[in-house]
């Protein structure tokens, strides 16, 4: 019992351990998909950047046009970041919620092991009880 208990928690463990490859593919995915969106976007907002600096004279106008590249990068490297932050926060979520099933199933597992072996020593302990009197 005790082997297929330790196989059944192998199991699990390697369960979980595909589960979290899935979620780190996953992540590093959404990631990818999210930089190369940054990257189109930044060169688009690059683009138009560029365009407009040529059609004006002005050294403000280009300023300007550079604060709100940066500002689109930052709020896009925040949002980002926030995302990663979610997924981790989800992913710790998931691990906690199932050590936490695990550690239960382990507790139940170990009640009936010992109730199984309580059932078994009373058992045995009649048998020898009635040898003795047979005796």
């Amino acid at each position: 019992h005790e082997r297929e208990h330790d196989r059944e928690i192998s199991e699990l463990a390697a369960k979980h351990s595909e589960e979290m490859e899935k979620l780190r593919a996953e992540l590093k995915e959404e990631q990818r998909l999210r930089l190369d969106e940054l990257r189109q976007q930044m060169e688009a907002a690059h683009r138009a950047e560029h365009e407009q600096a040529q059609l004006q004279s002005q050294t403000l106008h280009s300023l300007e046009l550079e604060a709100l590249r940066l500002t689109l990068n930052n709020m896009h490297t925040s949002q980002l970041e926030l995302t990663q932050s979610n997924l981790r926060k989800e992913k710790e979520t998931a691990l906690m919620e199932l050590r936490e099933m695990l550690n239960d199933k382990r507790a139940q597992e170990v009640a009936i092991l010992q109730s199984r072996h309580q059932l078994e020593w009373e058992k045995i302990k009649e048998q020898c009880l009635k040898e003795k009197e047979d005796l």
